[in-house]
């Protein structure tokens, strides 16, 4: 059985890894203060609303679920552009173990048995 290239570009897949590079430097401190984390599904999630001031709790939010569009859009996106849109869930975890692989030191990651910081 042929493996997915996880590494193929298409104009669609380049904008959404633009678009989450961009949004990365807003994330980076929220991620640091534990405030999200990344998930075992290969997404984010908002961990600990407490670790960030009120004020910025809706932006943080709208953050969040932009990162996550562009994360399932990606996932569709490479799993198309290999010819098999039917991997997408298989693509998904593969990111998903990566970007928790990945992780820095101090962040948050979401296994098996719930949050660990790594």
């Amino acid at each position: 059985a042929a493996a997915a290239d996880m590494e193929v570009n298409t104009p669609a897949i380049a904008a959404v890894k633009n678009s989450m590079q961009t949004r990365h430097s807003q994330l980076a401190p929220f991620y640091a203060s534990g405030a999200i984390g990344l998930t075992k599904d290969g997404f984010i999630a908002v961990k600990d609303a407490n670790a960030v001031p009120l004020a910025q709790r809706g932006g943080l939010t709208g953050l969040v679920k932009a990162e996550n569009a562009d994360r399932a859009n990606l996932y569709k996106e490479i799993a198309q552009a290999n010819g098999h849109p039917e991997w997408q869930a298989e693509i998904q975890s593969t990111f998903a173990g990566r970007w928790i692989d990945k992780a820095q030191s101090g962040w948050w990651v979401q296994g098996a048995g719930g949050w660990t910081q790594k």
